[in-house]
């Protein structure tokens, strides 16, 4: 049976105006009431509305029921059900899966012959049901809304009907007024109503109509609505490509279209809700076209230019509607509903500019927020540095992570690649204050870590060196150094970095280098006073001044320590060195208060361990390795003192180019590596959630003795080949590319013996020989494999100009390993060569002059990685401490294996 609508459309259409489409008196039953969606926005719409539905379906659930404010919905197997029980209703809204909304709408049409209004919130809904939908809804004269609709709304009735529009506290955005919406999009509805209401512009009916393939009441269906509404003085209507119902509307009230979806012109296939694709003549532009045409405009309105009629204006940001809206009506003599109560700008509550200097339009101020929201936001203005939260950290960490794809570890964000590029110091500051620092904050760093490589007459040197001459390899010697250095060592400085942290966070310093603040904003009680000065000079004191004078460096915090008179102490200048360096993390909230707190206790910890891997003789009462102590304090850098110490002479600059990007490379292989696990796991035991439990020099013998010839000595496996393979060759200089060898035929010859020996072992059944530092399983099986971290290294030495004829004697082996048929393809030359190949060339003078032996360059190769991973270390340890929880590395019983 056909049923003749209203209005001259060939089809049915039953809602003559826009006031008929929420009303009080429309009764609700809800399909999948109980669905993850309905079950969270059809209470607010229930209560919001007057209780509107009076049941819903879920098939298998009949008699529970869905709590709201409004009362309790009961809940059927079927509507069937609900209906025989007494229920009557006029609106169904449809929340069933896309392959099930045909057959829930056959339902509702079928039993109820009272239905008069179908909202299907149900997106992607295929086209061979969405026709079958609009055939059952036109024969059996049904208005549709959506689908992928939010439902509908009416301000001046105070009803929802369907979806969440409104959002959580409809009576908030859906105030009464004189504008209708018509939105493809159900969440801009919501929008569009908020940013109305700022602007003074109450609203009437809101349509969300979805935007699948089929709208069942579009544009067309509104504008006639729209007409014979008497509330409505003009409409709101958001556009999106696909489909030509806005070009078919006939509207006689002002509108504002807003036509979004310009970059949906570029593709070649439908996307999302949007539904047109390049090539079509319903795009974007082609919307915006004929809106201007019914306007009678030629552009687009914005705030710059507002170009506008008294028939309506074209936006493409919703952000412009209100103001075009108020243009389009005051050339319609009509003024807003009501006074405006705001805008819908950005006003941020709190905010930071992260030392960066934005423009004027950019730089939004910070305005109040409301209760109760300004007295939490006030709290953490004045809560210094982050707060982390705390988490289980076993097998994870904030602090390093690893590329699975290149296995490029990054520390705190930065790849291991640009931390080869970096000095040692400046990986020290990017490992305990999550950045590397600037020349001012790494002057600091190394006076702070200066002041403790010097161990002449400590009981630490006593015990590295008994360690040593027992034969210990390196990282138990320094072990031994670390068990001495208890945190009673430390409580001075840490108690000085506290009491500095309160003083200049009340002060409100924001920069710490800054030569212009005003020491008086600080000021102290004697009691504080006295926690920082002593009645006799310091000499530690007066050195680490000394240094620092002799460097340039500035701090503030040290320049107020020597303005309070009295001679400070020790503690009291290191605290306010390492205070400076962590200042601007601190209040950029990267880092937290306890970590300032703790870094005194960090550069005695790295200075010592620094001081310990040299033998005792080379600590004297005057110097370090051959320096004089002022210039060891004040004139070289971190890098230059860990090469020092390694190489056991001044280093060039060839050289610390080389022992820089070793150490560099080596600063951490992901939370993963044995030597992270052994560092997180000490720190997991003492418990991190209680920190003042945490010894931070436990935690470092921890990594300690998670490093051994397999991990941290096994460097020495790739110089060990290389000496074999230069054995009785007479080369002078490893840096002169003019050797003089034939670096080919010693490839090939090398070759073909392995091979030989490979093919001997395999007809024994032995056990095969692998070379070292060549191949590795994760870049393999292609016709030329490549480590990206070697190459990267590689190409950086090329560009310097330098030459490494280890490294070239690697990079021929592999090709003749392959042209020997020893190989399938071209292995790669893996981050372990370069290792090891820096290493040899650093080595190889002393080493060929019998200075040093090869037990010496062993302890030399296994050393290199301890300097690196110590402080790679240092920042899992830092990290565990302000994120872990206790006990938190244990593996679960359930997943431990015994073996017989």
């Amino acid at each position: 049976m056909h049923h003749q609508g209203i209005g001259d459309f060939h089809y049915y259409v039953g809602i003559s105006s826009l006031a008929q489409i929420a009303t009080r008196n429309d009764r609700v039953c809800v399909l999948n009431i109980l669905g993850g969606e309905s079950s969270e926005v059809t209470p607010v719409g229930h209560a919001w509305s007057g209780g509107n539905v009076v049941f819903g379906t879920s098939p298998g659930r009949r008699g529970q029921r869905l709590e709201t404010p409004e009362g309790a919905i009961p809940v059927y197997n079927s509507v069937r059900e609900g209906l025989d029980a007494g229920h009557r209703f006029n609106c169904g809204v449809v929340y069933l899966p896309p392959s099930a909304a045909r057959d829930g709408v056959a339902e509702l049409i079928r039993v109820n012959p009272e239905l008069e209004k179908i909202f299907i919130i149900t997106e992607k809904i295929s086209v061979h049901d969405a026709r079958e939908i609009r055939a059952m809804a036109q024969q059996a004269g049904i208005d549709v809304f959506g689908a992928n609709c939010l439902g509908v709304a009416d301000a001046w009735n105070q009803v929802r009907i369907g979806g969440a529009l409104g959002g959580d506290s409809p009576g908030d955005t859906l105030k009464r007024g004189s504008i209708a919406i018509l939105s493809n999009s159900g969440g801009f509805t919501t929008t569009i109503a908020q940013y109305l209401r700022m602007a003074g512009w109450g609203t009437t009916t809101l349509v969300s109509s979805g935007k699948d393939v089929y709208i069942h009441y579009a544009a067309p269906e509104f504008a006639f609505a729209l007409a014979n509404d008497a509330r409505s003085k003009a409409a709101v209507l958001y556009c999106e490509p696909g489909g030509y119902y806005e070009r078919e509307a006939d509207i006689n009230k002002p509108v504002v279209a807003c036509v979004v979806g310009r970059w949906k012109a570029r593709l070649t296939r439908a996307v999302g809700h949007a539904g047109a694709m390049a090539g079509g003549n319903d795009d974007a532009l082609a919307k915006e076209r004929w809106f201007m045409e019914k306007f009678g405009v030629d552009a687009l309105f914005t705030p710059d230019n507002p170009v506008f009629s008294a028939k309506g204006a074209v936006v493409t940001n919703i952000a412009h509607i209100p103001a075009a809206l108020t243009a389009v009506m005051r050339a319609n003599a009509t003024l807003p509903d009501f006074e405006p109560e705001g805008s819908m700008e950005l006003k941020p509550w709190f905010g930071s500019n992260m030392g960066v200097t934005l423009p004027a339009a950019l730089d939004r101020p910070v305005v109040a927020a409301i209760a109760p929201y300004h007295e939490q936001i006030a709290a953490l203005a004045r809560q210094v540095g982050t707060v982390f939260p705390r988490q289980n950290l076993k097998d994870a960490s904030g602090a390093s992570q690893m590329d699975a794809k290149t296995h490029v570890s990054s520390l705190h964000g930065v790849s291991m690649l640009q931390a080869a590029q970096q000095p040692l110091e400046a990986n020290l500051a990017l490992a305990l204050v999550h950045e590397a620092g600037g020349d001012n904050d790494r002057a600091l760093l190394n006076v702070a870590v200066a002041a403790f490589v010097n161990l002449h007459g400590s009981p630490v040197l006593a015990a590295a060196q008994a360690a040593r001459e027992a034969g210990n390899a390196p990282n138990a010697v320094l072990a031994a150094a670390a068990s001495l250095l208890g945190p009673r060592l430390s409580d001075g400085a840490r108690e000085a970095a506290a009491l500095m942290i309160d003083v200049f966070s009340a002060a409100g310093l924001v920069a710490a280098h800054d030569e212009d603040f005003a020491l008086s904003r600080a000021p102290i009680d004697d009691a504080a006073r006295e926690r920082l000065l002593q009645a006799e000079p310091d000499p530690r004191a007066e050195a680490l001044l000394a240094a620092v004078a002799l460097r340039g460096a500035r701090s503030v915090p040290l320049r107020w320590l020597l303005a309070l008179g009295g001679h400070p102490r020790a503690d009291a200048v290191l605290a306010a060195l390492t205070t400076t360096v962590a200042w601007g993390p601190l209040q950029r909230k990267r880092i937290s208060r306890l970590t300032v707190e703790n870094l005194p206790a960090w550069m005695r910890l790295i200075g010592t361990l620094l001081g310990a891997s040299v033998d005792a003789a080379r600590h004297r009462a005057d110097s370090f390795c051959g320096q004089p102590n002022d210039e060891v304090l004040g004139v070289r850098s971190l890098t230059e003192l860990a090469a020092l110490a390694l190489l056991g002479r001044a280093p060039a600059a060839d050289d610390l180019f080389a022992f820089q990007t070793l150490t560099g490379l080596l600063l951490t292989n992901g939370p993963g590596a044995i030597s992270a696990q052994g560092a997180k796991g000490a720190v997991s035991a003492d418990g991190p959630e209680t920190p003042v439990r945490v010894q931070l020099n436990k935690a470092m013998v921890g990594f300690l003795s998670h490093t051994g010839y397999a991990h941290g000595g096994n460097g020495f496996e790739g110089v060990a080949f290389l000496l074999e393979r230069f054995a009785g060759q007479a080369l002078a200089d490893p840096g002169d590319a003019g050797h003089g060898l034939d670096l080919d035929t010693m490839a090939r010859d090398f070759a073909r013996e392995y091979g030989a020996q490979k093919a001997a072992s395999k007809e024994r059944g032995g056990p095969g020989y692998n070379i070292p530092c060549i191949n590795h399983p994760v870049f393999k099986d292609k016709p030329e494999n490549i480590d990206p971290r070697e190459a990267f290294v590689r190409q950086r030495i090329e560009a310097r100009g330098e030459y490494n004829i280890f490294h070239d004697y690697y990079r021929r082996l592999v090709q003749a390993l392959f042209d020997e048929g020893v190989t399938r393809n071209v292995f790669c030359v893996n981050v372990d060569a370069l290792i090891a190949t820096l290493l040899l060339k650093l080595m190889w003078q002393p080493l060929a002059a019998g200075r040093i032996s090869r037990a010496e360059l062993e302890t030399a190769a296994f050393t290199a990685f301890l300097y690196g991973r110590m402080i790679g270390c240092a920042a899992e340890i830092d990290d565990h401490l302000n994120r872990g929880r206790n006990m938190d590395t244990r593996t679960p019983q359930s997943q431990v294996r015994f073996v017989a």
